[in-house]
């Protein structure tokens, strides 16, 4: 019997009530598993406002253990109760540690385990290394019910090591939830687009369905009258060639859907070489700080 998954990328604004915040993603997922949707992956840190446009020790209250963040708990269930997975994105606090993690939820509502964002960005608008330690977990792959998967958050998503060593464990699919949106430095600098074009390089290099979910709409700054961060949503799955199959406009609050042949895609994968042609002795300056 031929393998298949249906995935779906979800995208939404957020707001500072995270149990409406958790309502709003629930209906999403409701939605996406109703069109057929196995796994189903929401934006990075739809527990609300994306708290990294600025320091502010405020924020780190909102931090929780993982297996007890609130998020986590709404959702789990339901990943259980829809027979889904759910990679769901969260803020965590380990004893006095920071995360930026992603906790993945099999499709009988069971915990695989928690996935430490690796790459943290630091810039304009994205402060993200004053609340969060580098992810210690390494790159993660999991056997779920709907196949093995693979992810990163936003800024990993850049990396093409962190697509390629994910597609090395056995990934069949790669996850990416995302913030990301205007630049407070450069109002002219719209990055949607580039961004798109990164993780469809992914999937071409790796034969591989990739898929990115975007938070959308405009989240005021407090204490900034008229300040603010558009994020530009533009969510999308594109299959192992980098076509875009299905994706959604900067400003629209909804799912894609995309499905795919997992035994054509391995086939497919090791009829184009790239992981018996590899040369891995030749790749040290990919593991060395300042190559010379």
């Amino acid at each position: 019997m031929a393998r298949s998954i249906t995935v779906a990328a979800l995208q939404a604004p957020f707001t500072a009530d995270r149990d409406a915040n958790i309502a709003l993603i629930s209906g999403l997922i409701r939605e996406a598993a109703a069109a057929g949707a196995q796994v189903i992956l929401p934006p990075e840190l739809f527990q609300g406002p994306y708290f990294c446009v600025f320091q502010d020790e405020r924020w780190f209250a909102e931090a929780h253990r993982w297996r007890d963040h609130p998020c986590v708990r709404a959702l789990a269930p339901l990943a259980g109760e829809l027979g889904v997975v759910l990679p769901i994105s969260i803020f965590e606090k380990e004893g006095p540690h920071y995360f930026n993690s992603l906790v993945m939820a099999d499709a009988d509502g069971s915990l695989l385990g928690v996935y430490r964002k690796s790459h943290i960005p630091d810039g304009p608008g994205y402060q993200e290394k004053y609340y969060f330690r580098p992810g210690d977990t390494g790159f993660k792959v999991w056997d779920t019910r709907h196949g093995r998967l693979g992810v990163g958050i936003c800024w990993d998503q850049w990396y093409p090591e962190a697509a390629r060593a994910m597609a090395l464990m056995g990934a069949e699919a790669l996850f990416y939830p995302t913030a990301i949106g205007s630049e407070p430095h450069d109002p002219s600098l719209d990055t949607a687009a580039p961004w798109r074009r990164a993780m469809q390089g992914h999937a071409v290099s790796n034969i591989i369905p990739v898929v990115g979910a975007n938070r959308t709409g405009f989240e005021p700054w407090p204490g900034y009258p008229g300040g603010g961060q558009t994020f530009y949503g533009s969510s999308f799955i594109s299959d192992h060639r980098g076509d875009l199959v299905a994706d959604l406009g900067r400003a629209e609050t909804g799912i894609a859907v995309a499905s795919f042949d997992l035994d054509f895609l391995a086939t497919h994968r090791a009829a184009w070489g790239f992981f018996r042609d590899r040369r891995p002795d030749l790749y040290g300056a990919l593991t060395t700080a300042r190559p010379t």
